[in-house]
């Protein structure tokens, strides 16, 4: 594997998550506590890999960010996305332990309370992390993206 090949890694584990986390939701609404853990802690795990996918990427290319290739509308629309994404995701960390302290503890009244605001944020940042990797390297790459380390 090079180095050029992590982002798509990333993306396929944030994409993973999404589907996990998204399961697990629908499995938790239809009672299917069993699936719902099982779903939630796959989730969990996906993400922990995702996060040292992305630490080590930045090690690798040395913070190097990736430059957007798209101008007018769709910037805008991008760096919102880029911006919200960002800020949700260090706040979805403390979120999704806490959660899932609550949950190991068996207070699953404060646990469904805490999950209230934490699926829809991790499902967001999920989400906007596959399209963070498809905006960014596949529909507007830049012209002076910089070749693999």
């Amino acid at each position: 594997m090079e180095v050029h090949d992590i982002p798509a890694l990333n993306a396929s584990l944030n994409g993973i998550a999404t589907v996990l986390i998204a399961t697990g939701y629908l499995a938790i609404r239809g009672k299917h506590v069993a699936l719902h853990r099982g779903c939630m802690i796959a989730a969990l795990i996906v993400s922990c890999v995702f996060l040292v996918g992305y630490v080590w990427h930045k090690i690798l290319v040395r913070g190097v960010h990736t430059p957007f290739g798209g101008e007018g509308a769709i910037a805008w629309v991008y760096y919102i996305m880029l911006i919200t994404h960002i800020i949700l995701a260090m706040v979805i960390v403390p979120l999704v332990l806490k959660t899932f302290a609550l949950a190991i503890q068996g207070r699953f009244e404060r646990h469904r309370a805490w999950a209230r605001w934490t699926f829809p944020m991790w499902f967001y940042v999920s989400v906007t992390g596959v399209l963070v990797y498809l905006f960014l390297y596949r529909w507007f790459p830049a012209n002076d993206t910089p070749p693999p380390v």
